[in-house]
C-alpha cells in the first residue's frame, strides 16, 4: 500500500513529520491516587494508578532497595471493531503488560519506596494504531497525578517507512497493518534514553538510524504536548485550592 500521495501527505491527511491530535486529561476520577484519560488520534486510553502501598499477594514481589511496579494492560472488548473475547490476559496482553512495566520502571524513583507496589492499570477504549504508546503516555500522566517521584516523563512513539524510504512518524492502524516495518520506542525524551524498542521486522541499517530519530522526535513533540497540559492542570488546581481556601476564611 502506498501511504503517501504525490503530494507528500499520508491517508488521514498529515505530513510524514506530523503527530496525530492529543488530547488529554488529569485526575478523572477520585478513586485511585493518580488517573489520566488520554486520546491519540483515534486511539483513546484510561489509566489509574494505585499506590504506593505495601505488597499484596506474594511477599516474594518485595525488593529491599526498590518499589515493585505491577502493571496490568487490557482493551475493552468494544475497543475493536471484531469484539474481543479475552480483553485481558492472553499473550498478546502479557506481552504489552511486561513491555509497559520495563518502561514505566526506567522513569520512577523506585528507589524511594522499598519493600513497596504501585499498581499501574491502563484501559484501551479504542484502538487505532499506537496502543501501546498511548497506554505508556496516559500511565505517566497517571503517575504524574498520582505524585509518584520520576526521572522525567516517559513518552512512547512508533514510525515506520513508507514506500520512497520516507519515515512517518505515529502511525495509525491503517499504516500498521499496510505490511511494512513497523518500530516502537519508550523513551526519556530529555536525555534521550531509550527503555523500550521493539520492530516488527528488521529495517536496512540504512534506514534504521533516521526512523529511530524520527520516532525520538515525535516522543520529544509529545512531552512538548503532554508537558503544556500537565502545567495546565497544576494551574487549574491550584486555583482552584485557593479559591476553597479563601471560601472557607469566609465562612
Amino acid at each position: 500500500m502506498n501511504l503517501l500521495s504525490e503530494e507528500g501527505y499520508r491517508l488521514d491527511g498529515r505530513k510524514p513529520t506530523e503527530l496525530r491530535v492529543i488530547k488529554c486529561k488529569l485526575g478523572v476520577f477520585s478513586q485511585p491516587d493518580g488517573s489520566a484519560y488520554l486520546e491519540q488520534g483515534n486511539t483513546k486510553v484510561l489509566a489509574a494508578v494505585y499506590g504506593p502501598h505495601e505488597i499484596r499477594g506474594s511477599k516474594t514481589k518485595a525488593m529491599h532497595d526498590q518499589v515493585y511496579v505491577n502493571c496490568q494492560y487490557s482493551m475493552a472488548t468494544f475497543s475493536t471493531g471484531e469484539r474481543k473475547r479475552r480483553p485481558r490476559g492472553d499473550r498478546k496482553s502479557q506481552e504489552m503488560t511486561q513491555h509497559l512495566r520495563q518502561a514505566l520502571q526506567a522513569a520512577i524513583k523506585t528507589e524511594l519506596y522499598p519493600r513497596s507496589q504501585i499498581d499501574v492499570f491502563v484501559e484501551v477504549l479504542q484502538a487505532d494504531g499506537g496502543n501501546y504508546c498511548v497506554c505508556v503516555n496516559a500511565a505517566t500522566l497517571a503517575l504524574i497525578d498520582a505524585g509518584i517521584p520520576m526521572k522525567e516523563y516517559m513518552i512512547s512513539c512508533s514510525a515506520t517507512l513508507a514506500s520512497n524510504n520516507k519515515p512517518m512518524v505515529d502511525i495509525s492502524h491503517v499504516e500498521e497493518i499496510s505490511g511494512g516495518c513497523n518500530l516502537t520506542i519508550a523513551a526519556l525524551p530529555i536525555s534521550g534514553q531509550i527503555a523500550v524498542m521493539e520492530m516488527s521486522q528488521r529495517f536496512h541499517i540504512d534506514s534504521f538510524h533516521e526512523v529511530v530519530e524520527c520516532a525520538l522526535e515525535g516522543c520529544r513533540e509529545i512531552h512538548r504536548i503532554l508537558n503544556a497540559q500537565v502545567i495546565e492542570h497544576v494551574q487549574t488546581a491550584g486555583v482552584a485550592s485557593n479559591w476553597g481556601i479563601k471560601s472557607a476564611n469566609e465562612l
